[in-house]
Parts: C-alpha cells; structure tokens; sequence
C-alpha cells in the first residue's frame, strides 16, 4: 500500500535540492504516519568513507530494530535519499514540545557522518541539510522551532548524542530559509549553444520534473557568444575556460567531490 509521504521526494526537488527515489519507497514504511508535527536530525553513525554508505541500514534495518530507520538519509553530497513513505523507527522514546509520539510525529533524517570530532560536516551537507528541513516544515506550516535533534528529543536526557552539530544554529539557519533571508538555490545549464536554449530545449536536458521545480526563476542558461554578460571564473584541468552568467556568479559553488556508496551495518536510532 501507498503510505501518506508521498509528497516528500517533491517538496525537496520544488527546494532546489538533490534527489534519489529509493525503489519502492512510496509502499516502505512500519505503518501510517499521524499528523505530522516536525522534523527529526539524525546522524548515522556510520564509516567516515563514502556518500550514504549506510542507507542499506537505514532502509531495511537492523537484527535489533526492524526498518525503515528514517524515511529520509542524506548524503555527504547532498542528495536526499528518500527511503520511505511511511512510519520510521528513528526516535524512541523522548519528547519535543510536549509530543511524545516521535515515530508518527516527525519525519526522520539520517545524515551520513560517524559523529566524531575527525570527520566534518560538508558544508554542502550542511546547506541540503538546512533546505531540506526547511522545505518538510513549510509543506506542513511548521516554524523552525518543530525541527530538533535526536540528542534533544530522547529520553531519558542523554540517551542520544546525534547530531553531532549545535541545533541552535541550525534552527537559525532553516529560519533564514522559511523568512526568505537566504536566496533560493538556481541551476545553471551549462550545455551552452550559441544561442540560449528554448524552455522546451531545457526540459529535454533536465528533465520534467527538475524544469517544473526551477523554471523560469531559477533554472540558467546562457549564450556562449554573449561575451558581455558572461564572468570568466578559471580554467578547467583540461584548459577550457569555465564561465557563468554575471548574475549568477555569486550563487555558483565548486561541486562536490563525487563519493562511493557502499553498505554499512550501523546506523544510529
């Protein structure tokens, strides 16, 4: 059966973040959602190597807890994994603005990191991890006071330790975002013709649902002959010139090193 969260994978795409459907997310879950009241941070836990090498855990569980572990992991690029539709066994016992029903409350994340001092938090993690929350609470008018950290939620005071970053800031963050304080994510489509490219020509080459999440605010292209209007930023390891529209210079970040998923047999919950 199709469980209620099948809005997730949307809503994180309409933000402008990363996303990959796990195969049968929509019919994953332990059972029905209740109303949903937040968010839950997570950390995994896990190997300080590889981009989401414990979503396997996260999906389908552990010997002593039956998964979905989360119905959301994040990787150390980025990319949202949605995972489950349903109800996860991420929170346990615990309580957060006097809810105490963690499991069908709150949507749980997993974000991949061992939680130790020697293995940082990407800062492109960070930002998916601030937009992504940011996103989940808007969709359920929520404010950035309903998004806590697991160590915030367990009881008793204690039990848990993740996420292994300080929430205050964090809620800051995910309140600039809800306050349009933070500027939107925009795509630059970097196969550049000598003319722009129609919108139907960008649907083509991003797909359906990326051009319906951006266009036309946020989704870029550009004249590689309109030299006037194009900001010359270095060249590539093959001596090409990289460039970008002027206007969006400021907004354009290195990618992310690309990272090797593997399976992993912790997660923590």
């Amino acid at each position: 059966m199709a469980y209620s969260l099948t809005w997730l994978s949307q809503v994180l795409l309409d933000a402008g973040l990363k996303v990959a459907e796990q195969p049968g997310w929509v019919d994953r879950g332990i059972a029905e959602m209740g109303t949903v009241k937040g968010v839950i941070c997570h950390h995994t836990a896990g190997p300080k190597n590889g981009n989401m090498p414990s979503l396997a855990v996260i999906t389908n569980g552990r010997p002593d807890l039956r998964g979905p572990l989360a119905q959301l992991g994040l990787g150390r690029d980025g990319t949202f994994y949605v995972v489950a539709a349903g109800r996860a066994n991420h929170a346990g016992a615990g309580s957060w603005k006097n809810i105490t029903t963690g499991n069908s409350s709150f949507i749980g994340i997993e974000a991949e990191n061992s939680g130790t001092p020697d293995d940082p938090w990407p800062p492109v993690q960070m930002e998916a991890y601030h937009r992504g929350v940011a996103a989940i609470l808007k969709k359920i008018g929520a404010d950035e006071g309903m998004c806590c950290g697991h160590k915030e939620y367990a009881l008793p005071t204690g039990r848990k330790t993740d996420p292994s970053f300080e929430m205050v800031p964090f809620r800051g963050a995910v309140a600039d975002i809800l306050a349009g304080r933070t500027p939107a994510l925009q795509l630059i489509a970097a196969n550049a013709l000598h003319r722009r490219m129609t919108p139907d020509e960008l649907k083509a080459i991003v797909g359906e649902r990326v051009f319906r999440s951006f266009w036309p605010e946020n989704l870029v292209n550009f004249d590689a002959e309109d030299r006037a209007n194009l900001s010359h930023l270095g060249m590539t390891d093959a001596n090409d010139a990289a460039s970008a529209p002027v206007a969006h210079v400021a907004s354009t970040r290195p990618p992310a090193a690309p990272a090797r998923a593997s399976n992993s047999p912790s997660v923590s919950s």
